[in-house]
């Protein structure tokens, strides 16, 4: 697949830089594989388009990430914890920070090249939400960029399909829930010209037993995110129930336990993109994000959602 085709024009006063007034009050655009069909509604309306579909949610918790540091001025953003308590991240300025230097409460131990530093913190994450950096504008609230069902601490990044969510909605859909710890995979752009010469780090997953047979049993699966989707796709290939994912969704894989996906409005160029476009054709999701702009949804983290049937 040519990056070309993950391009589309959005005008720049689309991007969402504040979440909706209420969670579930942002829009909902509809669109029904099986007819080509599209409808206009409001997330609070989500229910009224399910028809016996298992909800699966992902329960990961965003970590405070982003560290400022000052001497050189840059930020450490903290991408994962290992198994050793040592954490990966990425750090500017690359190219003036040294391994073995401290920078605060940051001990940088090694380059891992593309500007991620394997290092070592000083106690728990206390830095700033790490908001994506087309969000420009400060965040009132720290929780809005965190999900109502957030329970296992471990992102960089929101699953942002899930942020939609009230605790009264979701007590009308019971979720069923997966752990994909959100890392570098999910955000970095795609920079070769080719989709397939991307290449991926893999994700932190684990989703409990009882969960799973709840979901391989469903007659139908919604997955709330593309997160999701990768954990749900990765088990339905016989992956473990705990471990690392690689799955790089692109067009032409066959989806195995996905019936239907909630998502946001991704940027051009990611992998994210792509995983809609597996999902629900590249052509037809060309046209859906032109009409998207055209109707002037919302775009990115906080902005509109759509949900594919």
């Amino acid at each position: 697949m040519d990056l070309s085709e993950l391009d589309y024009e959005l005008p720049p006063d689309l991007i969402a830089q504040h979440p909706a007034e209420r969670r579930d009050a942002s829009r909902l655009l509809v669109y029904e594989r099986a007819t080509g069909a599209v409808r206009h509604r409001t997330f609070d309306e989500l229910p009224d388009e399910l028809h016996g579909e298992l909800v699966v949610v992902n329960d990961t918790k965003v970590v405070p990430a982003r560290i400022p540091i000052e001497s050189p001025r840059g930020e450490v953003l903290l991408l994962e914890r290992r198994e050793d308590g040592t954490w990966e991240a990425l750090a500017r300025p690359t190219r003036r920070l040294r391994p073995g230097r401290r920078y605060g409460p940051v001990e940088l131990l090694e380059h891992l090249g593309e500007g991620r530093w394997l290092l070592r913190l000083d106690g728990e994450p206390a830095g700033e939400t790490p908001l994506p950096p087309y969000i420009t504008e400060p965040l009132a609230d720290a929780s809005r960029y965190q999900t109502v069902y957030a329970r296992e601490p471990g992102s960089a990044a929101a699953p942002t399909a899930g942020l939609h969510f009230t605790p009264e909605l979701l007590a009308r859909l019971e979720p069923v829930r997966v752990t994909l710890h959100v890392g570098l995979d999910t955000f970095r752009p795609v920079t070769e010209e080719r989709l397939e010469e991307h290449r991926i780090h893999g994700e932190r997953y684990e989703v409990e037993s009882e969960a799973w047979e709840r979901i391989r049993a469903a007659h139908r699966v919604l997955a709330v995110g593309t997160t999701t989707v990768r954990v749900l796709e990765t088990l339905a290939r016989g992956g473990p129930p705990a471990g690392r994912t690689e799955l790089f969704i692109t067009p032409g894989l066959e989806f195995r336990r996905v019936d239907a996906l909630l998502t946001n409005f991704h940027l051009p160029r990611s992998t994210l993109l792509a995983l809609v476009m597996a999902f629900a054709g590249v052509e037809e999701m060309r046209r859906l994000y032109r009409l998207a702009v055209e109707e002037r949804y919302r775009f990115y983290s906080f902005g509109d959602a759509m949900l594919l049937l």
